[in-house]
């Protein structure tokens, strides 16, 4: 079997092994501790990645941000979220404030399932200045129908976790501010416009670690290097 072909066949085999329910994630984030960035006179912005149960299995909730000039993430796909203010006591307050602002879902009675990861941005996107936090939550109720928030989302929707694994939905995303620089991503809704890469791609694959569920390997230690230079 060459090359490709085992890379086709392990995701496969992650794909059978994916978590099937809430409470298996529950448990194996138990054991999981995040990875913290130091913050002190950096910029700080959270997200949240949130669950919900459905008979098929667990989904996640993304969100395809709008397209506004001078936004460094115009158009991308997400997980609610946004810049920490005054108002907030931490940065889960701030990703739970967002995630309102954005969506109209609170997360008031939400579980929280605990913190992902604190990443910096890349100086290759001029967003070296800032540190993301990520918080992990499971809905307890139906949220109901959302309220987005346009001038900030253009839309939303939930996806099922093991679809995550599904080797055809992996794909190569390239972005014209990057050449022909090549990023992993995946289809997650209609090709070209939903792809998860980037910042995004990166607290994904930490979470389906966590959950000992893990994304494959698709970046050299050169393409790692690579995406964080200026």
């Amino acid at each position: 079997m060459g090359l490709e072909g085992r890379f086709h066949w392990g995701i496969l085999s992650r794909y059978a092994r994916a978590v099937k329910s809430v409470e298996q994630i529950r448990r194996r984030f138990e054991r999981f501790e995040p990875e913290r960035v130091p913050t002190a006179g950096l910029n700080r912005a959270a997200v949240a990645v949130v669950l919900r149960d459905h008979p098929s299995g667990p989904e996640l909730l993304f969100i395809e941000r709008a397209t506004r000039d001078g936004d460094p993430w115009s158009g991308h796909m997400a997980f609610p979220g946004g810049r920490l203010e005054e108002l907030d006591g931490s940065s889960r307050a701030a990703a739970e404030r967002e995630t309102l602002e954005e969506v109209g879902l609170s997360l008031a009675g939400a579980e929280y399932v605990g913190h992902l990861a604190d990443l910096q941005g890349s100086p290759r996107f001029r967003q070296n200045r800032l540190v993301v936090s990520a918080h992990v939550y499971h809905l307890l109720d139906d949220p109901g129908p959302v309220a987005l928030e346009l001038s900030e989302v253009r839309s939303c929707f939930w996806f099922p976790l093991p679809q995550i694994l599904d080797p055809e939905r992996h794909v190569d995303y390239r972005t014209p501010q990057t050449g022909e620089m090549s990023f992993p991503g995946i289809l997650v809704g209609e090709p070209k416009r939903h792809v998860v890469w980037g910042l995004t791609y990166r607290f994904l694959d930490i979470f389906m670690g966590a959950i000992e569920s893990p994304l494959p390997d698709r970046w050299s230690s050169s393409d790692k290097a690579a995406f964080r230079e200026s």
